[in-house]
């Protein structure tokens, strides 16, 4: 009897752990140990279908080493570019497209409006309140997996400001 409510308790808590880590847009990486962790990602609804939309997160570098941003892609297609300013700290700001973003180590990196950012062409639609998946390939922690929510702003959906 002790060990049947043991066993019923650990998969109450294991299954409980693991809706907590999806809800979180907790990242994984696809094979072994990463130094790399995303989360807190999201992707806005284009303002009209077919239309690039961007995508915003956190990326941790708990690691000794500096590692790079190579390309994203995405579970509903399209392709991703890495977007980053011509001159950080200068305004106005001026976007331009970036081969890689370094995540220097011990750091966490934001990708934001007014910086680094995803900016997602041709993508399947994408509906409010759904999840998306996003990998991330890094030159050295391979490719990390994260959840994003996707938000709409013209409806009072979440915003990288008010999240």
């Amino acid at each position: 009897m002790t060990v049947r409510r043991l066993d019923r308790t650990a998969g109450i808590i294991g299954a409980a752990a693991l809706v907590a880590a999806a809800v979180a847009g907790c990242s994984t990486a696809s094979a072994g140990t990463s130094s790399i962790a995303a989360t807190a990602a999201y992707v806005q609804v284009p303002t009209s279908q077919g239309k690039a939309t961007v995508g915003y997160l956190d990326i941790r570098n708990n690691g000794p080493a500096s590692d790079e941003l190579l390309s994203v892609t995405t579970s509903v297609g399209g392709t991703v570019a890495l977007r980053g300013p011509v001159r950080p700290d200068v305004s106005p700001v001026t976007m331009h497209t970036v081969k890689d973003i370094a995540v220097p180590p011990q750091s966490m990196l934001q990708l934001v409006p007014n910086n680094y950012h995803l900016l997602i062409t041709g993508a399947a639609p994408l509906v409010d309140g759904k999840d998306i998946t996003l990998y991330l390939k890094f030159a050295h922690a391979g490719v990390v997996r994260v959840l994003a929510l996707v938000t709409n702003p013209s409806n009072g959906g979440g915003s990288y400001f008010l999240n």
